[in-house]
């Protein structure tokens, strides 16, 4: 999980809380607030393992939104680990860097975000495109979800 930020044409700026499975590279969440609080993080980590089950850990930069004491005590009580990459190098959390750079090129940019509410509607519409059309050459050219359900063939 990471952050990324944009500024829409009236308004403040907006952040956005982006989460990605490593091993899928499924978008489980992305998250449009003005501030993103350790509550708003924990809340959507919350709904993105109702649908996708307790991941074994989470890598991260050391941001105050990971570290807040209520989120190391509920990832404790859930027993899921944190991998924290080193501060200033964001090549180590690859994945979701990559992602970011995607979902700028292939959405934020190509949009006019004009408030809040539009933006969380058009994220919100691109996200489904990406999990269950657009190709990924890591995945052999399938969707994530392509790629999962292809992982899913049984014997």
């Amino acid at each position: 999980w990471d952050f990324i930020f944009e500024r829409p044409d009236q308004g403040s700026t907006l952040k956005m809380l982006t989460m990605r499975d490593e091993y899928s590279r499924r978008c489980l969440a992305i998250r449009v607030e003005r501030q993103i609080q350790s509550g708003h993080v924990l809340f959507t980590l919350w709904q993105a393992i109702a649908t996708d089950g307790i991941p074994r850990y989470i890598r991260s930069d050391n941001g105050s939104e990971y570290s807040a004491q209520k989120i190391q005590i509920w990832l404790r009580e859930n027993q899921i680990k944190t991998r924290y990459i080193d501060p200033g190098s964001p090549w180590q959390n690859g994945y979701i860097e990559s992602f970011q750079s995607r979902f700028r090129d292939e959405c934020l940019n190509r949009e006019w975000l004009l408030n809040l509410r539009e933006a969380r509607g058009l994220i919100e519409d691109w996200r489904p495109h990406y999990n269950e059309e657009r190709p990924h050459s890591r995945l052999g050219h399938l969707s994530p979800e392509g790629f999962l359900a292809n992982q899913k063939v049984s014997p």
